[in-house]
Formats: C-alpha cells, structure tokens, sequence
C-alpha cells in the first residue's frame, strides 16, 4: 500500500513542446506497485496550457480547482472545478486555463 498527502510526491515541470506552465506530480504509477493505471496531479498556472496532442488511450480527468478549456474537436470546451472529462482514445485535446488561479486536475491514463 501506498499513503502519501500529495505534497510529498515531487512536482516536475512538463518540459515539451507546446507546454506552457504546467508541472506534474506522479502520485501512482508502476513505481508503486500499479499495474493498470498512473494517477497523475496537474497544475497550470495562469495562461498555461498542456500541448494539442493525441494518445492511443483513454484519459480520465478529474478538474479539481479552476477553470479553464478543454480543446477538443477544434472547440473550445469550459470547464471548472467539479467537471469530469472522459477523452477516448486518439482525440486530439489540449487543456487550457482560462480563469484567473492555477488549475488542478487529476489524470488517470493506463498503462500499456
């Protein structure tokens, strides 16, 4: 078993292109113990943005604080604290904060 608060798990800067001001906290992956599924914490700061990507899985995303876009299909989708987003596999998305504080979300991808 793993019991950590999720300030202990080291916070990473997304270094890629198409990023802007985003970090990462692995708080569950292989490392672990999983075998199915990573648990990631993300954080965009104000103005941030993940890259317009794919990904041959599915996300799971959990928006815990802020607000902000999720584009998908070339449209913008709002989104806020509460919002579930289910990305199948292979859609192109970006995830955008809009509002005026960081965004949080959880993403849960499988592994493969």
């Amino acid at each position: 078993m793993k019991h950590v608060h999720y300030s202990e798990v080291d916070e990473e800067r997304v270094e890629m292109d198409g990023v802007k001001g985003t970090t990462v906290r692995w708080l569950i992956k292989d490392e672990d113990g999983a075998e199915n599924f990573a648990m990631r914490l993300f954080t965009m700061d104000v103005g941030g943005h993940t890259p317009l990507h794919t990904h041959d899985f599915e996300h799971e995303v959990f928006i815990v604080e802020g607000e902000g876009a999720v584009v998908n299909g070339g449209k913008d989708n709002p989104f806020r604290a509460g919002d579930v987003i289910f990305l199948p596999a292979n859609e192109e998305h970006q995830f955008k904060n809009t509002g005026n504080v960081p965004v949080k979300f959880l993403c849960l991808v499988p592994y493969k």
